[in-house]
């Protein structure tokens, strides 16, 4: 049975043999569980010239308490494509290592990669599976972006794709955040996103989106100069996908904070 796969798809394929270690799959006990694991927050993704740029402030809490300072939100789903995760963190992080798993087994086993719908269908059916735990509680929202290799023009082929927690997908243009800081996030982008940003504009954008997200969201953790923990910014373009270095964030950030203390509204 494990040396014959019989579907492209590894999630399918788990839950025939061992369908218990998929998250949707576990048996929860009633009532709500909001506030018993740690929530991830603001994801910000934007669309570049030539392709886009997907950033995740730190911060992970659990009700009125700070959980953890320096959560990793933002990962690469593959070769070209994003994915960030707010909700719950632990399902969350689980899910987005299980989409990178389903990724991987298609292309090995088909000799091709999924195209970028593609990849946000496959992502959508397995939010839609966790949709039990959702109603009570632990919900997972990722933000799913990356270069589209089948775009006509490469300097448009970032796009950005959203979901709802019963697995809607939606794609996004421009820009888009999600998590308890994205309503102030995505006001920030709305006022400064122009069509063509280059993407070392586009990085700094984000970060200075996420700084005001962190500004009025108590959930959000903005750059922390003192502790040297800064938003996770990775690129997806042509050359694939590319996280920037705590030495050039420790620039970008230490820019952008010195700039809000001479006009705190950016």
């Amino acid at each position: 049975m494990f040396t014959n796969a019989g579907t492209s798809s590894f999630t399918s394929f788990l839950s025939r043999v061992a369908p218990e270690m998929l998250p949707g799959r576990r048996p929860l006990p009633p009532g709500m569980a909001a506030d018993l694991a740690p929530h991830a927050t603001t994801i910000v993704a934007i669309v570049a010239d030539g392709g886009v740029v997907m950033a995740g402030d730190r911060r992970a809490t659990m009700g009125n308490l700070i959980a953890q300072r320096d959560i990793e939100k933002v990962h690469p789903a593959d070769a070209y494509s994003l994915v960030g995760i707010a909700g719950t963190a632990g399902i969350g992080i689980e899910l987005m290592r299980l989409f990178q798993v389903e990724l991987e087994h298609y292309e090995k086993i088909e000799g091709a990669m999924l195209s970028l719908d593609g990849k946000a269908n496959r992502l959508a059916s397995m939010i839609r599976g966790n949709l039990g735990a959702a109603m009570q509680g632990l919900a997972v929202v990722p933000l799913f972006a990356g270069f589209d290799l089948a775009a006509r023009d490469p300097a448009r082929a970032g796009r950005i794709f959203s979901f709802d927690v019963t697995g809607g997908p939606y794609e996004e243009t421009g820009y888009d955040a999600i998590g308890s800081g994205s309503l102030f996030a995505r006001s920030a982008l709305k006022k400064r996103f122009r069509p063509g940003l280059s993407l070392d504009d586009a990085v700094r954008l984000s970060v200075e989106a996420l700084y005001d997200a962190a500004d009025d969201d108590t959930a959000t953790g903005g750059p922390d100069l003192i502790r040297r923990i800064y938003p996770v910014v990775m690129t997806a373009t042509a050359e694939g996908t590319h996280r920037l270095t705590d030495d050039e964030m420790s620039a970008i950030a230490e820019s952008v904070v010195s700039g809000r203390m001479e006009n705190p509204g950016g």
